[in-house]
C-alpha cells in the first residue's frame, strides 16, 4: 500500500475485514480533542469511552494504539465531517490525512462514517438532559463518537440480515 492510497474502506470491505466477535472504536476527530467510543463484541451498542486532548500525531496515535491494544480493538470508524451540502471541507481533509498517517502505524481496517449533525444532536440531547455547560464540554466529544459509531454499527448490523 502506498502512502497515497486511501486507507478508508468501503463498508462491505470493512465488515469483511472484521472477525465475527470483535469490538471497534468510533472516533470523533476534532481540532483539539479526539472523542473515542467503543462497541461491544457483537458490535450492537456503542458506548462513550474517553476524550483525548490532541497534541502531536505521534503522541495521539500512540495513546490511541495503547487503548486499541488494551481493549483488543479490531477496527476503527472515523467520523467524516462533511459540509451540510455533502462537500469536503478542511476538516474532511484533516480526517483523511489522520487516517493516512494512522495507516502507517497500524493495519486496523478503517471506515469513514458521515458525521453531519452528530455534535449538534449530542449537544441538544445533553441540554435536554439538563447537563451544565461544563459537563456538556466534558462529554460532547466522546458522546459524539458514540453517536457516530452507533450509526455505523446499525448499518453493519443490517448488512448481516
Amino acid at each position: 500500500m502506498t502512502a497515497k492510497m486511501d486507507p478508508l474502506l468501503p463498508i462491505e470491505d470493512f465488515a469483511a475485514a472484521l472477525p465475527t466477535e470483535a469490538a471497534v472504536f468510533g472516533l470523533d476527530l476534532g481540532t483539539k480533542t479526539i472523542g473515542i467510543a467503543v462497541s461491544d463484541l457483537g458490535r450492537r451498542i456503542a458506548t462513550p469511552l474517553v476524550t483525548l486532548r490532541r497534541k502531536a500525531f505521534k503522541t495521539d496515535s500512540a495513546e490511541l494504539l495503547r487503548l486499541v491494544a488494551e481493549r483488543d480493538i479490531r477496527g476503527l470508524v472515523l467520523g467524516m465531517p462533511f459540509n451540510m451540502d455533502g462537500s469536503a471541507g478542511p476538516r474532511v481533509q484533516a480526517t483523511r490525512a489522520f487516517a493516512r498517517n494512522l495507516a502507517g502505524v497500524t493495519d486496523l481496517p478503517m471506515l469513514a462514517w458521515d458525521e453531519r449533525l452528530s455534535t449538534a444532536a449530542v449537544t441538544r440531547t445533553l441540554i435536554e438532559a439538563d447537563a451544565s455547560r461544563a459537563r456538556r464540554a466534558e462529554l460532547v466529544d466522546k458522546v459524539a463518537a458514540a453517536y457516530i459509531l452507533q450509526g455505523a454499527l446499525d448499518r453493519l448490523g443490517s448488512m448481516r440480515l
